[in-house]
């Protein structure tokens, strides 16, 4: 073979390789193209599953909200029930036939009277606004125990004596057991301990006057000390 004639083939060869190869290069592109682009594109925000511990946050917060309002519905009865006793108290000491009950009555006044003492700053200190008149069960009481005399004062006034320690005695038990406050706990359980000494003192005077009362062993015990 001629020298020309092998180096004209070179540029053939050259050309048959490149033909060869373009389709498969121009193949690729598309795929590096769109990969570029798939590279470009942002990631779509996915939101992050809630986790457990903030649940459990969630679920505690509304607890602790509804155990508040539960202290506080329970001081302004509390407010309520105390100046009751102090009032009937009174209406007692003064006008109560026995002298048994005339002392249960003022005693009801002395202790009742600094129970509420007591309690006063604690409620305002969680927004809880006292009120000022009784309500509307505790004044027919008192309008109706105004216009008795004699005996008939003295077992009228045992006998809602009675029912409503009983009632106190129970309401002031479930919240020392529920509130998590530990001023408030400390306060209803040492009065919880007073409540609990009146409710056998006016049993015990009920009985003498056969009064019903609930049976015994109904009153439970007074809180323990914290």
């Amino acid at each position: 073979m001629k020298p020309d004639s092998a180096y004209n083939l070179i540029p053939r060869t050259l050309i048959l390789s490149a033909a060869f190869f373009a389709p498969t290069i121009l193949l690729a592109q598309p795929d590096l193209m769109a990969q570029g682009a798939s590279q470009t594109q942002p990631n779509p925000p996915q939101q992050a599953p809630a986790s457990s511990t903030a649940i459990q946050d969630s679920a505690t917060n509304a607890g602790d909200v509804g155990q508040t309002m539960k202290d506080k519905i329970f001081l302004h009865k509390a407010a309520q029930g105390g100046m009751a006793e102090v009032k009937l108290g009174q209406l007692a000491a003064q006008k109560a036939s026995g002298d048994d009950v005339k002392a249960f009555g003022q005693k009801m006044v002395d202790d009742h009277t600094k129970l509420n003492n007591e309690m006063a700053p604690i409620a305002d200190s969680m927004g809880v606004r006292l009120p000022k008149d009784l309500n509307k069960e505790d004044q027919a009481e008192y309008d109706k125990l105004n216009a008795l005399s004699g005996n008939n004062f003295d077992m009228e006034y045992l006998s809602f004596m009675v029912k409503d320690h009983h009632k106190d005695l129970r309401e002031f038990r479930q919240e020392a057991a529920s509130t998590t406050d530990p001023t408030l706990q400390t306060a209803v359980a040492n009065a919880t301990k007073v409540i609990h000494e009146h409710t056998v003192m006016v049993d015990k005077l009920a009985r003498e006057k056969v009064i019903p009362v609930p049976q015994r062993g109904s009153v439970p015990n007074p809180a323990p000390t914290l």
